[in-house]
């Protein structure tokens, strides 16, 4: 099955309304085409920086303006992050993500120290990934230049249905800064969550807006939203794993390369739940006791896990060939902050 970049939302609807074990067969069949269906990829998200974000999306515990349990912490030491990303590898992570409760990046210090870490987990051999919020031009530059791999960025929902989850950040300007990033030449990891309280034509609107991305993003994490007490989506049910699969499968057909990542809300999923995740084209997980600030199944859990279904850890595929300046390790950038 080819790529395209020109999907229309009827025919993403069409697929996602498919009957459900003909839509999943359909899934594997794409994905056997396009990936090796024994490997997922295990990653692992550090917090580098939780909590006190200034936004208002209504699904987050880290928002500043919600009561939640989530503390607010000062960013991590550089030798902390590198630290939990040598536990996370020396576990069976090979993409290594880093996130920042930033509503943007700042030119400073702060800034100056991940693109530390970034350089010291890059020269460990493994993918690295960050989500700090909006970027300019030069940023991602500097970003290319440390090593990253990968920037996250998610839509969350359809154009839609956007505003009715986050008043503070405009749909378009999360578009701009996948543009950023792209022009940087750093590959895009985008998705988004579902039981927000979104319809089915959200869900076809949000893989309606990746999907048509050229190039497709290299990476695609479908989250399940997970209520928390003094958000204000603390009261929403769970999604019946049928939309999840459902979502997953429409992912894997239309956007055939990406790799579709299992992300929040996996603990309270079943391992049967899981596997039908698996067939229907997700091929990555996030493994550790913690999702940033939520619960999640540890390394030694997810192990056992991959070993009944028959899968193994698929290795990285960072370039060997780095950018020059990745070898200059730091020698613009003090990592003596």
């Amino acid at each position: 099955m080819t790529c395209r970049s020109d999907w229309t939302k009827k025919e993403i609807r069409a697929i996602h309304d498919r009957p459900l074990l003909d839509l999943i067969y359909q899934a594997a069949s794409v994905h056997r085409e396009n990936h090796s269906a024994t490997q997922v990829q295990v990653c692992s998200l550090i917090s580098i920086k939780t909590g006190g974000c200034p936004e208002d999306c209504k699904y987050c515990p880290q928002s500043a303006r919600y009561q939640t349990n989530v503390t607010a912490t000062a960013l991590m030491k550089e030798e902390e992050i590198v630290d939990m990303a040598k536990q996370a590898i020396a576990k069976g992570a090979t993409r290594v993500c880093l996130g920042a409760a930033w509503r943007s990046v700042r030119d400073s210090a702060q800034f100056d120290l991940v693109l530390c870490a970034i350089r010291q987990i890059t020269d460990m051999g493994v993918e690295v990934c960050c989500t700090l919020g909006m970027l300019t031009d030069f940023q991602a530059v500097r970003l290319k230049e440390a090593g990253l791999y990968a920037y996250n960025h998610n839509l969350d929902t359809s154009p839609e249905f956007y505003a009715s989850i986050t008043t503070t950040r405009r749909y378009e300007d999360r578009l701009k800064t996948l543009d950023v990033v792209e022009k940087a030449g750093i590959s895009v990891c985008c998705g988004g969550i579902i039981g927000m309280g979104e319809s089915v034509d959200d869900r076809v609107g949000l893989i309606h807006m990746l999907a048509r991305r050229t190039p497709h993003p290299e990476s695609v994490p479908i989250n399940i939203l997970i209520p928390v007490q003094g958000t204000p989506l603390q009261e929403r049910q769970p999604v019946p794993i049928w939309d999840m699969i459902r979502v997953i499968a429409t992912a894997r057909i239309t956007m055939p390369k990406a790799m579709v990542r299992l992300s929040a809300g996996r603990l309270e999923r079943s391992l049967e739940e899981q596997a039908l995740c698996f067939l229907a084209g997700a091929n990555s997980i996030f493994s550790g006791e913690k999702l940033l600030t939520r619960p999640n199944p540890d390394f030694d859990e997810d192990e056992n896990m991959l070993r009944l279904f028959g899968l193994t850890p698929r290795p990285t595929f960072t370039p060997i060939a780095r950018n020059k300046f990745t070898q200059l390790k730091c020698e613009f950038v003090s990592c003596d902050l």
